[in-house]
Order: C-alpha cells, then structure tokens, then sequence
C-alpha cells in the first residue's frame, strides 16, 4: 500500500496529513500540527519561515516514524507572499499579505498600468497584497538588486527541502502577473513596470516531479491550497464552491477565464486549477470572527460562541469586506465604528460577523451567476467553516442555494489526490 504527505500550511495553522488509497477512496491520517502566523519586525508583519520550515521537518520525520516510508510528498499555502533569492541566499524579512507595505506603491503601478489594462491582461482581482505590487514595492525599495528568484512560500520550502527552484501554475496565477491567454509569466506586464524578466521563468503545472528529500520524492500539487481544495471536493457537477478558513474563497470552474468589464467591476479573479479556471473572489472569511474571539473572549469555545450568536437578537450587519476589517488593532472597536447601534454582548457581535459574512456570500453569488450567465443550485463549503452549522444556515437563508457543507481536509485531500494520480 502506498502512503503520501499532504503539508497543508493556512495561516494560521499547518498539518501533515498522510493519505492512502483503499476501496477506491483515499484514507487519511492527521500525523502533525503546528500553529503559524504573523509576527512583527521593525514596524511590519512579516512570517518567520525558519519557524515554518523546523515544523516542515518535523511533520515530515513524525510521518516517517509512523510509517516507515512514503511514496512522496507535497506541500501547499495560502497564495501572494514569497521570499526573495540572491542566489541561494535569502533576502529577508519575508512580508505577509497583511503588511500594508504597497499602500504607496498602488497609485504609482496604476499611473504605469491603470488597473483596466492588469485585468484585461491577467483576469486577477485588485488586492492591495497582490504579488504584483509587493514586487513593485521591493524594486521601490532596491531590494531587487541582484535577486535571481522569488519563490512562493511552497516553493521556497520546498527548494530548502529539495535544493530544486520550480514555479508552480496555480500559486503564479495569485501573482497578478500571468497572462489568462497564455497561462505563463506575462512578460510585457514585467517589462512595463520594470521588473527583471530573470525572475519569471516558464512554470510548472501540479504533478511535475521536484527531486526528494530524505529518499522521499517531492511532487507539485496545486500548491495555492484553495486550487488544492477545489481539487478535493466531491462535487455534484459544476456548482458553487466556498473554501471558508482566513478568507472565504468563492468560485467556480470554468473552461477559461472570464476578463471582461462586468467581471473586472466585481472584482472576480480567475485563477488556476487543474485543467480549468477558477472564477472566484476572496471574502472577508474567519478572520473577523477570530480577531474577535481573541479579543473578546480567548479561552471561550467556539461551540459556546456560537450557542451565544445563535440565542443573540441583534439585527445589525457590517460590509465584511470593507478594508477597516482587514488588519484593524481592535476588531472590537472596528464593528463598533461601522455599527450605529453598538453591541451589549459578547454574542451580539458574532452574530453579526455571522449575518455580514452569510450576506456578502449572497451579493457574491448574485454577482457571479450574472457574470457567467448561469444558475447554481448547490454551494459546497469546505474549510472551517464548514463545521459552523449556525453559519452554514444564515448561508442557506441568505442565498437561497441549498449549502452542503463538508468538514473534510478538502485542501489535503486534493494535493493527495494529485500525487496519487502520478
């Protein structure tokens, strides 16, 4: 029987998820988790990937000791952040997406490029951390001198695990900077803004092999854990999907990305699958609810919390994806700020992080079924969020699509699903 390694790392959180297939269905096991975030340095948020590479390591010898052997393995995160290479030698800090480094640096990309002509050239949504513009602000700021690579988080981790560079399809198309005609690096995109042309080679698609590490071979899944979660739902056809952790990422497949004006407007992103497009846009997601439980109540169980949203009669609602809830210094005061009428109790403001985030579901989809013309009638849910019942019914209630909600390792479940398939 052979057994595989999904290193599964969200950010706020990583597992090492071994997986074997029996009876025509993969069974897994959950080996290793480790807790990940942001931390601060010299006035921004930065990740501490000396810290996420020891627990890569660990998980991985943790697997080993289990089961004495693996057929490969792979690794998956969240999208947009990378480290930059001199060489073999790294250009720190590495900054998260929630830095607000590229506040500056917008307007000046956008006076190059307006942001019609990115859109019509790659299909990707604007997001402040798009890794276009932490480019522009590293050559801004000269950290681009000398550099020969950027690796994506997978990738980088998996170079210091292999010694073997490789760019990756899906986690390139949360760049901003792949061509939606091509599925390759846009060079003309770099050229305009000044970037190096060495720093985007020809990419690599889910299930290239990447040499090994201790004897075991390394593989790309779809390293953007959303492109591995869509890979890992079992889906009744085409249908609405929602990937709910950090971010809610809502989509669907289609054959080709949609680049027009109507898409641009609702800032839908087409982004890479395995053999599709994923027409989809990131929604404030956990991260709201998070923040506030870490402020308001630390040691409360999220079954407790939910109890108090579900008794709680508040009827006020917030835009859940206004930028004040992006990286606020209290969540607290900034529901308070967007509220007229304030909260009383702690089960007041989940219920309306809850209510905000069923209702930016619904106006997502009704934006979407008008882009491609169709009607869904299922949405699946995936993620953390998928265990929240009281959620998935404000889901349900607000838009109208019958919510199947799968508490699985979707994201586990489809990087395993790709080594598998090799």
């Amino acid at each position: 029987m052979g057994y595989y390694l999904a290193v599964d790392i969200g950010a706020s959180s990583g597992r090492h998820i071994v997986g074997c297939l029996e009876g025509g269905a993969i069974q897994t096991k959950e080996v290793y988790r480790f807790p990940n975030g942001v931390t601060e340095a010299d006035g921004h948020l930065v990740w501490d990937m000396n810290a996420l590479l020891a627990h890569v390591r660990a998980g991985i010898d943790q697997a080993l000791e289990e089961f004495g052997g693996l057929d490969s393995f792979s690794i998956d995160t969240w999208g947009c952040d990378y480290v930059l290479l001199r060489g073999n030698e790294e250009v720190w800090p590495c900054y998260a997406y929630r830095d607000s480094r590229t506040e500056t640096v917008i307007p000046a990309v956008h006076k190059k490029l307006p942001f019609e002509a990115l859109y019509a050239h790659t299909g990707c949504q604007f997001q402040p951390f798009n890794t276009i513009y932490q480019l522009c602000d590293d050559l801004r700021a000269g950290r681009l001198e000398g550099v020969t690579d950027f690796l994506m988080i997978p990738e980088y981790l998996l170079w210091k695990l292999t010694g073997v560079k490789a760019k990756e399809y899906t986690n390139a198309t949360t760049t901003g900077l792949v061509s939606a005609q091509t599925g390759e690096f846009d060079l003309e995109l770099a050229e305009k803004l000044g970037l190096p042309a060495r720093l985007f080679p020809k990419l690599q698609q889910p299930g290239t092999a990447v040499g090994e590490y201790k004897g075991i071979p390394a593989v790309l899944c779809a390293t953007h854990d959303t492109a591995s979660a869509v890979e890992g739902l079992p889906m009744d056809g085409e249908q609405l999907y929602i990937s709910s952790g950090t971010w809610s990422l809502l989509g669907v497949k289609t054959p080709k990305p949609l680049t027009d004006v109507k898409s641009m407007a609702a800032n839908y992103s087409n982004e890479g699958g395995v053999g599709y497009n994923r027409y989809q846009k990131n929604i404030m997601g956990m991260w709201i609810v998070n923040r506030l439980r870490s402020e308001l109540c630390p040691n409360k169980p999220f079954p407790d919390i939910v109890a108090e949203a579900e008794a709680s009669a508040f009827d006020g609602t917030v835009d859940a994806n206004a930028p004040a809830f992006l990286a606020p210094d209290s969540m607290k005061a900034a529901f308070d700020e967007a509220l007229e009428v304030k909260p009383e109790r702690v089960g007041d403001y989940f219920r309306c992080a809850y209510r905000s985030l069923a209702l930016s579901y619904r106006d997502a989809i009704r934006e979407l079924e008008a882009n491609t013309g169709r009607i869904y009638e299922k949405l699946y849910i995936v993620g953390g969020g998928a265990k929240n019942q009281f959620l998935n019914r404000l889901t349900q209630e607000a838009t109208g699509k019958q919510v199947v909600a799968l508490p699985i390792e979707a994201t586990a479940l489809g990087n395993l699903k790709i080594q598998m398939e090799q």
